[in-house]
C-alpha cells in the first residue's frame, strides 16, 4: 500500500488553518497600507472637505460671495481713556423722529465713557400728544436718569435744530419748562460741532472728518487748528419736503468737497441712517463699527434709501474708505462735554 504523504496525514481542520495563516497575514497588510476599501470614501479629511464643497457654477460663486464678505469686515482698533473722579451727568435729545437719551461718567479733562443710552423714545409721536401724557412720559424718563445716580441739576435737555421745525415739539419744551428744566435750543451748525468734540479722538484732528446724519438734516465737521468747522445739509428724510435724490446728492457733494484733502483719510459718523446700517455689520458689542460701502447696502426703506444717498455722495467726494460709526457717540454728549464740570 502507498505511503501517504505528510500533508495528506494532517486532519482537515488543522489543513484549513494553516491555509487561513497567509489569508489573514494578505488581508491585514493591505487594510494597513490603504489598499483595502480604495474605491471607497476618503477617511483624508482635505478630501473630505473638497468633496462637501459646492459644484462648480451658481452655488459656488455665492460661495466665494459670502467668502468675500466676510474677508472684508474690517475693525478699528481704539480705545478711549476713562475718566478719572469723573461725575454722572444726563441728557436727553428731543429729535424730529422721537427722544434718545444718555448718561455719561466724565472728568475736568473731557474724558468721558457712556453708562447708559436709549435710542427712539418716541411716545409723543405716537399718539401720546395730551399734555399730562407728555407730562406723566417726561417724569418716567427722568426718574430713569436718576435711578443710574445723575443729580437732579445735571439733567439736560436739548431740541436738536431738526426737531425745532416741528409743532410738536413745542408742547414738549413748554412742559419740561413748567418742570423745572432747562431746555436748550441748539442750531446746525452747533450740532455739527457738539457732533466733533463727542466722536472724534484728539489723535485724528489732522486727518479726519465728522458727518451725523440726522433725520432733519445731515452736518458735517472738521478741525482747522483750534476751530470747529461745521456745514449743514439735507437730512435723512429729504423726501418728506419733496426734495429730489438727484438734487440732495448734489446739494452734499458740494459740501463734501470743502472737506480739506488732508481731512480725508477716515470719516467718524454718527447719525440715525448710519445706526441702522453699523447694525447689519457690527461684532458682538464693539464700540466702533467700520461701515460697508454705500453700495453694499440693500434697503425698501425709504429712509435708509434716502440715508444712503447722503452717505454715497460724501464717500463719492471724498474717497474716503473708512467710515467708523460710534455706538457710545452723540451731539448732546458733545453739549454736555462743552459744559464745565
Amino acid at each position: 500500500m502507498e505511503e501517504k504523504s505528510t500533508w495528506a496525514k494532517l486532519r482537515w481542520p488543522i489543513k484549513v488553518f494553516i491555509i487561513a495563516i497567509p489569508i489573514i497575514a494578505i488581508g491585514y497588510w493591505a487594510s494597513e497600507s490603504g489598499k483595502l476599501g480604495a474605491t471607497g470614501k476618503s477617511e483624508d479629511p482635505k478630501t473630505e472637505e473638497h468633496a462637501t464643497a459646492p459644484a462648480a457654477g451658481k452655488d459656488s460663486k455665492k460661495a466665494k460671495s459670502a467668502a468675500g464678505k466676510t474677508a472684508e469686515k474690517r475693525s478699528f482698533n481704539y480705545t478711549p481713556e476713562k475718566p478719572v473722579d469723573g461725575e454722572m451727568k444726563g441728557v436727553v435729545e428731543v429729535g424730529a423722529s422721537g427722544f434718545n437719551s444718555f448718561v455719561i461718567n466724565y472728568d475736568k479733562e473731557k474724558r468721558w465713557e457712556i453708562v447708559s443710552k436709549d435710542f427712539g423714545k418716541s411716545f409723543v409721536y405716537e399718539g401720546m400728544a395730551t399734555t399730562a401724557d407728555i407730562r406723566q412720559g417726561l417724569k418716567d424718563y427722568i426718574g430713569a436718569m436718576f435711578d443710574k445716580g445723575v443729580k437732579s441739576r445735571n439733567v439736560h435737555f436739548v431740541i436738536s435744530s431738526g426737531a425745532q421745525k416741528e409743532p410738536k415739539t413745542a408742547t414738549i419744551s413748554s412742559e419740561l419748562k413748567k418742570m423745572g428744566y432747562i431746555v436748550n435750543l441748539v442750531t446746525a451748525e452747533q450740532e455739527g460741532k457738539y457732533a466733533l468734540k463727542s466722536v472724534l479722538p484728539p489723535t485724528y484732528n489732522e486727518n479726519s472728518f465728522v458727518v451725523d446724519i440726522g433725520s432733519g438734516n445731515t452736518k458735517i465737521s472738521w478741525m482747522e487748528g483750534n476751530t470747529i468747522k461745521s456745514l449743514e445739509g439735507p437730512g435723512a428724510k429729504y423726501y418728506e419736503k419733496d426734495m429730489k435724490d438727484d438734487a440732495v446728492y448734489a446739494s452734499i457733494k458740494a459740501l463734501a468737497e470743502k472737506i480739506p484733502a488732508a481731512k480725508r483719510e477716515i470719516c467718524f459718523i454718527i447719525g440715525g441712517v448710519p445706526f441702522e446700517l453699523a447694525k447689519e455689520v457690527r461684532d458682538g458689542e464693539e464700540r466702533y463699527t467700520v461701515l460697508n460701502e454705500p453700495g453694499q447696502y440693500k434697503s425698501d426703506k425709504v429712509k435708509i434709501k434716502s440715508g444712503l444717498n447722503i452717505y454715497k455722495a460724501i464717500k463719492d467726494v471724498t474717497n474716503c474708505d473708512t467710515f467708523v460709526f460710534d455706538w457710545d457717540a452723540n451731539f448732546t454728549i458733545g453739549f454736555l462735554l462743552s459744559m464745565k464740570l
